[in-house]
């Protein structure tokens, strides 16, 4: 591995050279493999107006009707695209957002998921999508 490579199973941390830190396949990974399973921090509806305040706002997942969570581990560090390669699945018996291969993915290549948390939702986020 590289200078400035983190890995972890499957996945690595690596400079997207476009946009920051991305997730890649460090190995090939097959469709339906779970890719990573990220503890959370969750956060109760009354904490939103503090975290809104920070920059963690921008690495939150919603957690539930009502509250968010933090991921750990790689689970934050996720690129969005509109067609992504990767979906994840809030995991309340365990505590943990679950990343899930949706394609067959190749060595080397960026995993990515939507923001939006639904695969079809194009929806606009709060910054310009390169894709």
């Amino acid at each position: 591995m590289g200078k400035g490579v983190t890995a972890l199973g499957p996945i690595c941390i690596k400079d997207t050279g476009k946009y920051g830190k991305g997730i890649y396949a460090t190995r090939d990974i097959k469709k339906d493999e779970l890719i990573e399973v990220s503890p959370v921090i969750i956060l109760p509806k009354g904490d939103w107006k503090y975290l809104k305040k920070t920059s963690l706002l921008y690495y939150s997942f919603y957690w539930g009707k009502n509250d968010t969570a933090i991921a750990l581990g790689f689970g934050s560090l996720f690129n969005h695209s509109y067609t992504p390669n990767t979906n994840f699945e809030n995991n309340t018996e365990n505590l943990s957002i679950d990343f899930y291969a949706l394609n067959d993915i190749l060595m080397g290549e960026e995993l990515t998921i939507n923001y939006n948390g639904d695969l079809e939702n194009k929806s606009p986020l709060w910054f310009d999508v390169i894709e």
